[in-house]
């Protein structure tokens, strides 16, 4: 799925488009329990449809924190968000009910008519964030766009997509967690026992600066059947991957008669 507000390439992945069975059945993107040639395969098919090679992804050990990290292809890197200005790296976070969200400013390192400035890749500001519960009590959207601001980016141009994520109705949460979000002044998203995560981010995102006009929110909830869901699926589950790059040269030929994932619109 992907969405009119971002330029570069990217997308949010459902389970449509995969090889996996079984539990995992479709586009898994997760090799920790899945059988990794068919995990191979999906990530092949995903980022040949974005340009790339599954070599120059960007990955993260994600720990539920609020780290943010220079994407680095080929890489593992132990944060829950990570921040690029460079061509060539395609940055992911995994999901399966937290809320991934892609951001970038196109007008970073840039001239007003699109050349890039001198020594600047031209690839704008990039950045991709998971966000569970704790990731959004400690702001991690938030960090995510000062990471951004670090490299040039600026607030006001940035622009973000908030991609499918476990729906408020279908979370029910407990006291440590009202407690979390009352501390970080983010009470009001929890209403009735159940936490709207998808609307703490989009508040936070503003509160970072961003203009409302530069928001957009899927509106998908993990927890439909196109989905994989962590908690509606009690742990055995594959991921869908949120991914944001700017490929070396444009794709060839890549597409679904080869393979390839088939594209909706958020």
């Amino acid at each position: 799925m992907t969405t009119p507000i971002l330029r570069a390439a990217h997308g949010f992945t459902s389970r449509a488009g995969g090889v996996s069975v079984g539990a995992y059945a479709g586009l898994n993107l997760d090799d920790r329990h899945d059988d990794p040639a068919a995990v191979f395969e999906n990530r092949r098919r995903l980022t040949a449809e974005l340009g790339f090679g599954p070599d120059q992804v960007s990955r993260l050990e994600q720990v539920h924190g609020t780290d943010v990290v220079q994407a680095s292809p080929g890489q593992v890197q132990r944060a829950d968000a990570q921040v690029t200005d460079q061509s060539g790296v395609l940055l992911a976070v995994a999901t399966a009910d937290c809320y991934p969200v892609l951001l970038e400013d196109p007008g970073a390192g840039r001239l007003e008519d699109g050349v890039p400035e001198d020594g600047v890749s031209g690839a704008g500001v990039l950045g991709a964030a998971h966000a569970g519960w704790r990731g959004t009590a400690g702001n991690i959207v938030g960090q995510t766009v000062r990471a951004m601001v670090r490299l040039g980016a600026r607030p006001e141009r940035i622009r973000a997509a908030v991609g499918p994520g476990i729906c408020a109705a279908q979370y029910p949460v407990g006291g440590e967690v009202m407690s979390a979000f009352e501390q970080a002044g983010l009470g009001q998203f929890v209403q009735g026992g159940h936490l709207d995560l998808r609307a703490a981010n989009l508040h936070l995102l503003l509160m970072a600066g961003l203009r409302p006009e530069h928001l957009r929110a899927s509106g998908r909830c993990s927890t439909e059947s196109q989905f994989y869901s962590y908690r509606r699926d009690a742990g055995v589950t594959g991921r869908m991957w949120a991914v944001i790059g700017t490929p070396l040269q444009a794709r060839q030929g890549q597409g679904q008669d080869q393979g390839g994932v088939r594209r909706t619109q958020a």
